[in-house]
């Protein structure tokens, strides 16, 4: 075990390339044999895929290309909307690998960097599950390695100013970011942090010629390019995404009302503890504080072993970030997937400062290693692991194909023309996991009865089914119906309780009303709640 880090150093390829491609069978294994249906939210992009558009009312358009592009390939399955996050972890880790090595120089912390990935459950679940996280965290890591050479000057031998700035990496900057916006919004945050880099870089060394110029024309050209797609749309729908973005950050509406609340800060930790894992998270704090401690101090002081790009790049792209959030939780509620972009620079400040921890032999470090494992093998036969359901995090997914089932044969069953039933809920999770996992793939539609509004709303509703009846589904056990579906139907049926399974276990619980003779109304929430 003493020898691991050299054999990282000395063979980083043959370590990467096993790596690597042995979790990427593992996950192409995992979404092969069906362990879980569909999170809710990737249902949803799916649909979006039968309605391609400039963007969409929560998210920008690349996760519904993403998925159209495979499912064009392997069907509109569970394993086609996922396949592009196999392809987009394989490309995460590659990157780090390839950019630790080659331009940092690092190759057993690049290794090191790879096991700490593959066992930190937020990049585990998004090398499973397709969510807009998975191409924005490779948009960023890519634009992160393209900013650090933007930051170096031309190499000696090299017939031009030794000092001026090449021109290769910022226009991967301007490209990187333009499609991490269609992935995410979030990314718009990469501008304000290169320009931290760059002035916190400033106090150590001299910037190569040219830099702040090209650095602003990329930041522009990117975010242009990237928002221009989202803009038109807005402009064309009365800028509800971008009203419903500033609602949930808690800068509008009713959330902006409260400038301190204590009661989100722990959930907030909790998140991050669950998605980065507590240990991987301190090593994060020693080595980023190491880091700006060094291009802040002492030049002396460097533990890590880093140069100035490095640290200042590492240091500002992790604590800023994570700190940010931390402190935003005590405004409004942070969705825990909102830190993950600190993740990118905080995975590699792991490996970088657990390969020094590894070095030292402590008594514990075989411990991490094991951990590492655990989690990975955990995740991938989780279903082996006897959690009771209140404890499982996978059990909402589960259950989703025995609904369809089961609405599919309440609609041969309990309506005289089967032909003229539509398939509705009141929440979009619901409404999309409908439209996948009923039989036939219905398009299926959201009543917008007590809740802010969402993608579904700036489609057409059913207004068109006089006459038709309807099958309401809603997650867990409901009593009597909400006033709102009376006024669309003659007649609604009592409640009908289904306890769903999945692979002979008991899986979810939703309430099915059975509706009657749709009269043409359907609810709107003037009050426009984002």
């Amino acid at each position: 075990m003493s020898s691991l880090s050299d054999s990282f150093r000395n063979k980083p390829a043959i370590w990467a390339v096993c790596i690597i491609i042995f979790t990427t069978f593992a996950r192409i294994w995992f979404l092969g044999t069906g362990q879980l249906n569909l999170v809710q939210d990737e249902a949803q992009y799916w649909d979006w895929t039968r309605h391609l558009q400039l963007t969409y009312y929560s998210k920008g358009p690349l996760i519904a290309w993403i998925i159209s592009t495979f499912t064009s390939i392997f069907g509109n399955t569970e394993f086609g909307v996922r396949f592009g996050s196999v392809v987009g972890s394989f490309l995460t880790q590659t990157v780090l690998f390839l950019g630790m090595t080659r331009l940092w120089k690092k190759p057993a912390a690049a290794i090191w960097t790879l096991i700490i990935y593959n066992s930190m459950p937020v990049f585990l679940a998004l090398g499973i599950l397709m969510t807009t996280d998975n191409p924005f965290i490779l948009c960023w890591a890519c634009a992160l390695f393209a900013l650090y050479e933007a930051s170096r000057p031309h190499p000696p031998g090299i017939e031009r100013d030794s000092n001026e700035s090449r021109n290769k990496p910022f226009i991967l900057i301007a490209v990187f970011l333009a499609i991490g916006i269609l992935a995410k919004y979030t990314m718009l945050g990469f501008a304000g942090l290169s320009v931290m880099y760059g002035l916190l870089l400033m106090r150590r060394e001299r910037l190569p010629q040219g830099f702040w110029r090209k650095l602003f024309l990329a930041l522009g050209g990117g975010m242009f390019l990237g928002f221009l797609p989202t803009l038109i749309w807005n402009m064309q729908n009365g800028f509800v995404g971008y009203k419903h973005v500033l609602h949930l950050i808690g800068a509008s509406g009713d959330k902006a009302s409260h400038l301190l609340r204590f009661d989100r800060v722990l959930p907030f930790l909790g998140e991050q503890a669950g998605m980065a894992a507590p240990w991987w998270i301190v090593f994060m704090f020693i080595g980023g504080v190491a880091a700006l401690r060094f291009i802040l101090g002492n030049k002396n002081d460097n533990r890590l072993g880093l140069n100035n790009r490095q640290s200042a790049l590492l240091a500002v792209f992790f604590l800023p970030v994570w700190l940010f959030f931390f402190l935003w939780s005590f405004h409004a509620k942070v969705l825990g997937n909102w830190a993950v972009i600190s993740y990118v620079s905080g995975v590699m400040i792991a490996g970088i400062t657990f390969e020094r921890f590894w070095s030292r032999r402590g008594r514990m470090r075989s411990m991490w290693l094991f951990l590492s494992v655990l989690i990975f093998v955990v995740l991938h036969f989780q279903n082996l692991v006897p959690l009771p359901d209140s404890l499982n995090p996978t059990h909402r997914l589960k259950g989703w194909n025995d609904l369809g089932q089961q609405v599919i044969e309440l609609e041969k069953t309990q309506f005289e023309d089967p032909e003229k039933v539509f398939i509705m809920s009141e929440l979009y999770d619901m409404t999309a996991a409908l439209a996948f996992y009923v039989p036939g793939q219905p398009r299926t539609y959201c009543a917008w009865i007590d809740r802010r509004m969402n993608q579904y709303d700036l489609w057409p509703g059913p207004e068109d089914k006089i006459g038709w009846d309807c099958v309401y589904v809603l997650k867990n056990f409901k009593g009597e119906p909400d006033r709102e579906l009376s006024r669309m139907f003659k007649r609604i049926s009592p409640p009908i309780h289904i306890q769903t399974t999945f692979r002979g276990k008991p899986a979810r619980k939703f309430t099915i009303y059975l509706c009657y003779d749709y009269n043409g109304y359907w609810p709107r929430d003037e009050r426009l709640r984002f």
